[in-house]
């Protein structure tokens, strides 16, 4: 049975990791670099569904980042058109969200790449990458709040904070 992208809105759920999530990210790059073309931009996957084996909530995570030096407003209307709902900085200064998809499927992260956002979240990703008992404690952490908070995503991300920070920190001392 082939496992598809899409997470109801105000649920956790963790399924296993698939491996068509790399394919599935390349085929959204494709389609988000021609929208906002001739604009720069610069996609990463990240997110749990970027770590080969890792369980992961089935949403997708982008990470796009624009030139230090450029505003990220020329962008939002060519998301936009291409399907992804604009939703603000959501309370965190320097990025702006998006996401696609109902149920939600897709979520793009614009910041800029010199910034701690885009950073961070690459340093984290490619930790857990390189990191498989983290890799696998953060599953496991990740099943047991879900379990905990089916219908509460904010306790959800609260109680993954303190592992996320001391990964980030990991990543730093080792870089």
């Amino acid at each position: 049975m082939k496992m598809m992208l899409g997470l109801e809105s105000g649920t956790v759920r963790i399924v296993p990791y698939d491996p068509e999530w790399p394919a599935l990210f390349e085929a959204e790059s494709r389609r988000l670099l021609s929208a906002v073309a001739p604009l720069l931009i610069l996609l990463e996957h990240t997110g749990s569904t970027s770590v080969p084996g890792l369980a992961a909530k089935p949403v997708l995570d982008i990470l796009g980042g624009v030139p230090d030096s450029a505003a990220v407003q020329p962008y939002v209307a060519p998301l936009i058109a291409s399907g992804y709902v604009h939703r603000g900085e959501q309370g965190i200064p320097g990025r702006e969200f998006f996401r696609r998809g109902e149920p939600r499927a897709y979520h793009l992260h614009l910041t800029s790449v010199g910034s701690a956002f885009w950073r961070e979240h690459l340093a984290f990703r490619d930790y857990l990458r390189a990191h498989p008992a983290a890799r696998d404690e953060y599953a496991e952490l990740k099943r047991a709040l879900a379990a905990r908070f089916p219908n509460d995503r904010e306790a959800y991300i609260a109680g993954k904070a303190p592992f996320v920070r001391q990964v980030i920190e990991s990543a730093a001392r080792r870089s």
